[in-house]
C-alpha cells in the first residue's frame, strides 16, 4: 500500500513507483530539510531527478524545544 500523507515509511518501497512518471512530494514546518532532500536524492536514483518546488503556503512557524530540554542546555552552558 502507498504510503499516505500522514505516514513516513522507513524505506521507500520501489514498487510503488511502477508505472509511475511523476512523484509528488510534500512536506510541511515540521519536517526536517534534512529528510526532504533525503527523499529526493532517493528518488533521483530511482530516475525522478528533475525537481520543480512548487510553494503553496509560506510558513514561518518557529519550533520551540521543550521548556526541560532548554533548562537542561542552559544549565550546561553556565557550568561550561
Amino acid at each position: 500500500m502507498p504510503p499516505t500523507a500522514s505516514t513516513v515509511p522507513p524505506r521507500l518501497d520501489e514498487s510503488w513507483l511502477d508505472g509511475v512518471t511523476t512523484v509528488g512530494v510534500s512536506s510541511g514546518a515540521s519536517v526536517p530539510e534534512i529528510l526532504v532532500r533525503d527523499l529526493l536524492d532517493r528518488l533521483a536514483g530511482l530516475g525522478f531527478g528533475s525537481v520543480e518546488e512548487v510553494t503553496t503556503a509560506t510558513e514561518d512557524l518557529m519550533f520551540s524545544l521543550p521548556r526541560e530540554i532548554r533548562a537542561d542546555m542552559k544549565a550546561k552552558a553556565a557550568a561550561s
